[in-house]
């Protein structure tokens, strides 16, 4: 199932790069166009990994492989090659750089992404969010170079795991865990939403216009390529597997207004191991 959804998502990201590379319809190029096209590419990228393309099954051995699991768990597929991973992850102590998983870039699959919440009081509902976000933060990370953990903490604390996200005025999701907001460049659907906004240290409540997208997945693909793409973000594609480094590259980019993003983010990002 997690394999599916994994291949399914590397080909949607696939067909929409190819979408991205071809040059616009003119007159038939909107907005509509684009919401439609996407909703057919998803279709398509189902169809074409209903019996798998091989990436996702590639991707956890190689895995395995870094972690010194025993070749004979590594012929085994599905739940057991998951499992044998999560085990792999829990000997590390849950340590990124240390132990089994050393020098792998983020984690793989949902199983390894979920170590244990600490010091959170709600990690039933932590849980549920780190495990909804997973495989879409893979392919970002994949894409940026940043950890998933800290893809996913960065949502975590844009949305309140979950539970503050940015909805319309019928009540349906935009899908923006980030709180990305609707610059003059972005042409897709936006959502008005209250937020606060920092000005010279002080909360101020204001309305704003914010991105809505298509599905999670959609959001993390923009996300990367807001990171990507700006070079103001530079140090934060840099930063490695330092989550200092990566907060307070956001802060002082200036992703939020709030003085104290970079250490409400490290607060975060520690609480997903």
């Amino acid at each position: 199932m997690v394999a599916g959804q994994f291949d399914a998502m590397f080909t949607q990201m696939m067909l929409k790069s190819m979408r991205d590379a071809t040059p616009s319809d003119g007159l038939l190029d909107s907005s509509s166009s684009k919401m439609y096209t996407s909703m057919l590419d998803q279709q398509l990228a189902q169809q074409m990994s209903s019996k798998g393309i091989g990436v996702a099954d590639a991707l956890t051995k190689q895995l395995l492989r870094n972690a010194n699991v025993a070749p004979d768990a590594q012929g085994e597929g599905g739940l057991a090659a998951m499992n044998a991973l999560a085990k792999a992850y829990a000997n590390s102590n849950g340590a990124p750089g240390n132990g089994a998983l050393a020098g792998t870039r983020g984690y793989s699959a949902a199983s390894a992404l979920t170590p244990p919440l600490k010091g959170n009081g709600n990690s039933a509902q932590a849980d549920a969010f780190v495990e909804k976000m997973a495989l879409a933060a893979q392919a970002a990370s994949a894409t940026t170079g940043i950890p998933a953990r800290f893809i996913v903490g960065q949502a975590a604390l844009e949305s309140g795991w979950g539970k503050r996200e940015i909805r319309g005025a019928n009540g349906e999701s935009s899908y923006n865990v980030f709180g990305i907001k609707a610059t003059k460049g972005w042409t897709g659907r936006t959502v008005s939403a209250v937020t606060t906004e920092y000005v010279n240290g002080k909360p101020h409540r204001v309305v704003a216009q914010f991105r809505a997208y298509d599905s999670y997945e959609h959001a993390m693909t923009d996300y990367a390529n807001l990171l990507k793409n700006n070079p103001r973000y530079a140090s934060v594609l840099n930063a490695g597997h330092n989550a200092e480094g990566f907060a307070h590259g956001m802060q002082k980019a200036g992703y939020a207004t709030d003085p104290h993003y970079a250490k409400k983010l490290i607060s975060i990002m520690q609480q997903i191991g």
